[in-house]
């Protein structure tokens, strides 16, 4: 056994627990000696490093070999120190003389001055041996300190403030790994405070002149631009624009601050570089912090302006998650021609609009902008020639040619609608060759509901149906869904898929610079008559709240006189309060109802809710109506006194005011205790966010870390740096994530680009075609175009394009035959019209019209769809590690923290959110709330589930027993068991007391203290204790504590099961009655899938390694995948499901799950300065220097640690250049004759 001694610096190495007959062996041989009669102490076992340094001497090659010691073991103790020069430990001077010194410096110190100290008592021999001893020892304790400061010593030992050693320079965040090496202070920086300029475009950023006069670039002199460069030389440093200083291809410089800045610029010739102020058009990257993700640097273009702020469109908000409430962000300015060439191409505003984690549009529309369009496109909104014509210029600042469309209303006047103002934006003239078709449902569109079964579609009452068809907008008010952020089919996406970027972000330009100026001139503002309630209002909602408040009531007299009826897998308090809880939150949303109702059109916040720009119907309703329950912890406010919330209330009231309901508005103010429980609510948000963060932002560090080196190669695999393939194909289909049309991460939305090409590629004369026509040419197109396709197009695609097609002709076939084209009740009429009998040929050209399709349309939409195809191929070279770790560790900072209940069962909490992504990453051995959903196979009986839960469910004796009592007698003494065979009956357990009297003889513990068990009769067990007599009562109350634990039926390792009833669609509903399921809570996978009457192919477990454990790593990665998905949808995150499988399939690759954490990444191979980079960073480096490994400087970390390109990206490929070779010289001669 080997442990560190406490009291000085070296090793105990005990070995008087061996049981090889070392001791006795010892004793023998020195039984002569006098010191044989004195006891073996620790103190005899201490290792001293002079001790080890002889033991390390004397081995031999081979076993150096087998322990995989690089070298000799013996240059492990140091018997020379290494002094460091001066560079590496800098004094710092003070104002006076004296001079602080390096910690290291003073460590060097105490070094020299121990071992002046031990030399000198060593000569003088002054000491006894053992105290020679205590020198050694501080001199040892000193050296060690040297090295690592953290090493525990004596306190005696200990001296003055705690001084950094070697080690502690290497670790941490403020280490060299850290600090200094992956990540550097860097030059032509700046930072200051951000504010809006909606006349920008999206892809430029405003600089104040002050910082440009200070940053400079560096241009070479051209024949070009030498004019240009000599007037900034005469300029100087101090006028705009100028330049700072010049280089001279000698390698000399000059800084332009004196009066012979003319000479200079007249002799300025090609080869000079000028370092010159930024001038408009200059390349310059823009970071905000924190950047989660890679938006939040980008690159703009600059425009130097007065004033002192950095100034951007509001559109591009999103990506760096800013506002301008104080925000400050930093800009820097690439110093070569490669660096802002690759800046503008990769990292250029108009090439990051979408966002990786799922394609959604994130550059888009905010606040005002939306607040004016759909102003601007209601309705009721006409224009005549002069204002249109003005909004029309505000544009484009009046700079371009626009034709104005034909206007809406002809007499008594011209006048043109707000919607005729938005075809203009998107095509000004007949030459823009932009044509949108799009049709999308606003927020306020009307859905269908029991009287009116049919689409409203654009007859919409709110005007909620959005309808472009050929860059005309039809019908729809416009709002958020449209414009702004986080939809795959708005406008500016439909833009950048059908054209390009350049399309979508002039349209954003002209739509920030038309808002601006029409909001200004229109005004939009908010007041305190805005949230004054009506007397209606007040009327209603009083109703509303009293008509709450009597429910509450008579459920509390319900739970007091013990007539609730109990929820599944509830008890009494959770079901009261889980329906309270229910009932109040349906009553805040009823007073919001009202409230909304009776609200003006021209409400200012109710138009900002109703077009997306911001807040909800819920902050409407607070403000005027009723603020609600407040929740602490996912339920309404706990007791802070004894038996009450606040001494304000009687003892155990349930009541909703005691609880923490607060029925007044903000408008109406709030009472003492109401405002202080929704202070509590506050809190905790507060709390939770700072808790949060710091969770979030290190699970983002360690997915980085993990993921970084993975990237798409050639063949299409994803390798990782040491060229280990974690996936044959990228997401199972090699395609981007960042460019997918559909939802889901399905790669073309096809219904619309359907629409898109029968609206751009008219019928005009050409037939259209009989459904069985389209059939026959859909199989004959694919198959044209199936040798070109078979390496690109994946089995699915083909599928999901050809079955689109079918289902396009089915359409067909049933609007022939008046089936679906036509209301039921009407179809009578119908056959009386003449000319309409049967299918007519008019009936047949009304639905060729409505849903047909020529040949020609056939074939364009087909090449459209496997062109566009072919472009959503990922490109090798794709850092898709590091996307997808910001894919999921970005979604995190906007997750709550909180457990939620889970579905359909009120009691069983299971973890949520950011524990729970934690959880799953660590690949935890034990988890919160593991969780196993058994389907059953047969769902539709509700008893014969309730016999399956009593098969898995624990139960365990003191459940089914009546009584266990102890029984004495003058002849004997022993524990009596009756059952209770009624509730054994009830709950379907097939038991009985012989069954009970196997189990408790199987069970380990009793078994050792028994010695019989007697069964009475049907019910009855007596348990006879064997062993000592005098022990007798000790034994019988052991006993009668352990038998209430013994386990008669079920698995021992569940805690509880609940029978849940699925939900269910309508479709399913109406097929038969409710089905159920199972939900298992704690492990024990197999025996669940074992158990009789449960369908084990469909019974799933969220924990992961019990998953691993009997299912296999296949399993496991599928389980991972499902999971994370899961708890991202469930707060409403979409993720692409490809990052999600990179992630198991890092996680699963080695055959075992490994988590991302220090010990999984451990063991993914990972490179050493990697490691060191991440975590533990001494551990490493030591044990990397014993093995003597070598790092090969291949994955991104060491790179950027040694300051080499990265193998990724644009960095995986080398580009060779064919030159000719020279022609030989020859060096002789010439010949004389030729």
């Amino acid at each position: 056994m080997v442990k560190k001694a406490g009291s000085v610096v070296g090793i105990i190495h005990d070995r008087s627990k061996l049981i090889d007959g070392y001791l006795e062996e010892c004793k023998s041989a020195i039984g002569h000696t006098r010191e044989a009669r004195a006891p073996i102490g620790l103190a005899t076992y201490i290792l001293n490093p002079v001790r080890v340094l002889s033991l390390f001497q004397r081995m031999v090659e081979e076993d150096c070999e087998l322990l995989y010691l690089q070298g000799r073991p013996e240059k492990l103790i140091i018997t020379t120190i290494a002094v460091p020069p001066i560079s590496i430990r800098p004094s710092v001077f003070t104002e006076g003389s004296q001079s602080n010194e390096n910690d290291i410096t003073e460590r060097l110190k105490q070094i020299i001055q121990f071992n002046a100290k031990l030399r000198l008592e060593l000569l003088e021999g002054r000491r006894t041996g053992i105290k020679y001893l205590i020198g050694w020892d501080e001199l040892q304790a000193v050296v060690t300190l040297y090295i690592n400061s953290d090493v525990r010593i004596p306190l005696d030992m200990q001296v003055g403030r705690p001084l950094s050693g070697f080690v502690q320079r290497l670790t941490g965040k403020q280490g060299r790994f850290r600090q200094n090496l992956a990540g550097k202070r860097v030059e032509f920086t700046g930072r200051t405070v951000i504010s809006p300029d909606p006349n920008l475009k999206i892809t430029e950023v405003a600089i104040p002149i002050h910082m440009a006069r200070i940053l400079t670039y560096p241009e070479r002199v051209t024949h070009h631009n030498i004019e240009k460069l000599r007037q900034c030389v005469n300029n100087g440093s101090y006028k705009y624009p100028g330049a700072r200083m010049v280089t001279y291809p000698d390698g000399s410089s000059k800084m332009l601050t004196g009066n012979y800045r003319k000479r200079i610029a007249e002799e300025l010739k090609s080869g000079c570089i000028v370092h010159r102020h930024l001038e408009d058009g200059d390349v310059v990257l823009f970071n905000r912090q924190p950047s989660l993700h890679r938006m939040s640097i980008m690159c703009h273009r600059a425009r130097i302006m007065p004033w002192r702020t950095l100034r951007f469109n509001e559109s591009v908000c999103n990506p760096y998650n800013a506002d301008f409430d104080g925000d400050e962000m930093n800009m820097h300015v690439p110093q070569t021609e490669e660096a802002r060439t690759e800046a503008f191409l990769l990292m250029g505003v108009q090439n990051n609009l979408c966002t990786p984690k799922n394609g959604e549009i994130l550059v888009a529309s905010t606040q005002d902008f939306l607040t004016s369009s759909f102003l601007i496109t209601r309705k009721d909104t006409f224009y005549d020639r002069a204002a249109f014509s003005l909004m029309c210029s505000y544009m484009n600042d009046g700079m371009d040619l626009v034709d104005l469309p034909t206007p809406s209303v002809l007499k008594p006047i011209e006048l043109w609608t707000g919607k005729q103002l938005f075809s203009v934006l998107l095509r000004p003239h007949a030459n823009v060759r932009v044509y949108v078709n799009l049709i999308l449902k606003e927020k306020n569109y009307s859905r269908p509901n029991k009287e009116h079964k049919k689409e409203r579609e654009t007859m919409c009452p709110n005007d909620g149906y959005v309808y472009f068809r050929n860059s005309e907008l039809i019908s729809g008010q416009l709002g958020k869904a449209t414009l702004g952020n986080g939809n795959k089919d708005g406008l500016y996406s439909i833009l950048l898929r059908d054209y390009n970027a350049y399309a979508a972000a002039t349209c954003m330009n002209r739509l920030a610079k038309l808002s601006a100026r029409w909001i200004g001139n229109h005004g939009f503002s908010i007041g305190i008559d805005d949230v004054q309630p009506g007397k209606k209002l007040i009327d209603e909602k009083g109703k509303t709240i009293s008509n709450g408040y009597r429910h509450c009531n008579k459920l509390i007299a319900d739970y007091n006189g013990g007539r609730l009826a109990l929820k599944s897998g509830c008890d009494a308090t959770q079901t009261l309060e889980t329906e309270i809880t229910e009932r109040l939150n349906k009553l805040r949303e009823e007073a919001g109802d009202v409230c909304m109702k009776e609200l003006h059109w021209r409400n200012s916040p109710l138009i900002m809710s109703q077009c997306g720009s911001k807040g909800s119907p819920i902050n409407i309703s607070q403000m005027i109506a009723c603020v609600g329950q407040q929740s602490v912890g996912g339920s309404r406010a706990p007791d802070g006194f004894i038996d009450r919330s606040l001494p304000h209330f009687p003892r155990k009231s349930k009541t909703p005011a005691a609880k923490g309901f607060v029925a007044n508005s903000f408008y109406s103010g709030l009472s003492a205790t109401e405002f202080f429980f929704h202070t509590m609510g506050g809190r905790e948000g507060l709390v939770d966010t700072a808790v949060k963060t710091a969770d979030t932002g290190y699970m983002a560090r360690r997915l980085s870390k993990g993921l970084e080196d993975l990237c798409v190669q050639y063949d299409n695999t994803v390798q990782d740096a040491g060229g280990g393939i974690v996936q044959f194909l990228y997401g199972d289909d090699g395609l981007d994530p960042a460019i997918m049309e559909g939802k889901a991460g399905v790669p073309l939305n096809f219904d619309r680009l359907f629409m898109k090409v029968k609206a751009t590629c008219g019928a005009e004369e050409d037939e259209y075609l009989s459904p069985s026509d389209i059939s026959n040419i859909v199989q004959s197109l694919l198959l044209k175009h199936n040798g070109t396709l078979d390496g690109i197009c994946s089995e699915s695609f083909r599928k999901s394009l050809s079955s689109f097609l079918g289902d396009q002709a089915k359409r067909l076939e049933c609007l022939m035959k008046l089936v679906d084209g036509v209301e039921v009740e009407n179809f009578e009429n119908i056959k009386n019209v003449e000319g309409l009998t049967g299918i007519s040929k008019n009936t047949e050209k009304i639905a060729q019209k409505v849903s047909g399709i020529t040949e020609k349309q056939l074939e364009v939409f087909l090449k459209t769809c496997l062109d566009r195809y072919v472009w959503k191929r990922i490109e090798p070279g794709t850092a898709i590690g590091a996307i997808g770790a910001q894919s999921i560790g970005e979604p995190g900072t906007q997750m709550t923290l909180k457990t939620f209940h889970f579905a359909g069962v009120a009691s069983m909490n299971i973890t949520q959110g950011v524990p729970r992504i934690k959880e799953i990453i660590n690949g935890a051995k034990r988890i919160s709330t593991p969780i196993i959903t058994v389907e059953l196979e047969h769902n539709s009986n509700v008893n014969a589930a309730r016999i399956i839960k009593g098969r898995i469910q624990k139960t365990v004796l003191g459940q089914v027993a009546k009584s266990i009592k102890i029984v004495m007698t003058s002849r004997s003494a022993s524990v009596k068991v009756t059952l209770d065979m009624k509730t054994i009956r009830e709950a379907q357990l097939s038991l009985d007391a012989n069954i009970v009297r196997e189990l408790i003889l199987e069970t380990p513990k009793i078994k050792r203290k028994l010695q019989r068990i007697n069964v009475l009769e049907d019910g009855k067990l007596e348990v006879f204790p064997g062993g000592d007599r005098n022990k007798l009562h000790f034994e019988l109350h052991s006993l009668k504590n352990m038998l209430p634990a013994v386990v008669v039926k079920g698995i021992k390792t569940v805690e509880r099961v609940v029978i849940a009833q699925k939900k269910l669609d309508d479709a399913e509903n109406d097929q038969g009655g409710p089905k159920y399921n199972m939900f298992v809570e704690g492990m024990g996978l197999q025996a669940v899938m074992g158990t009789e009457g449960v369908d084990g192919r469909k019974t799933k477990s969220n924990h992961i390694i019990e998953v691993q454990e009997t299912l296999g790593i296949e399993a496991a990665r599928k389980c991972i995948i499902d999971e994370i998905k899961g708890t991202m949808e469930s707060h409403g995150m979409s993720i692409d499901i490809r990052h999600m499988m990179l992630l198991a399939d890092v996680m699963t690759s080695r055959g075992v799950v490994l988590g991302i954490t220090r010990f999984g990444i451990q063991k993914m191979d990972k490179s050493v300065l990697m490691l060191a980079s991440f975590e533990k960073t001494s551990d490493h480096l030591f044990n990397a220097s014993v093995k003597g490994k070598d790092d090969k400087i291949e994955g991104v970390s060491e790179c950027i640690i040694m300051g080499i390109p990265v193998a990724i990206g644009t960095g995986v490929l080398k580009i060779q250049q064919r030159v000719d070779p020279l022609p030989m010289l020859d060096y002789g001669l010439d010949p004389i004759i030729s």
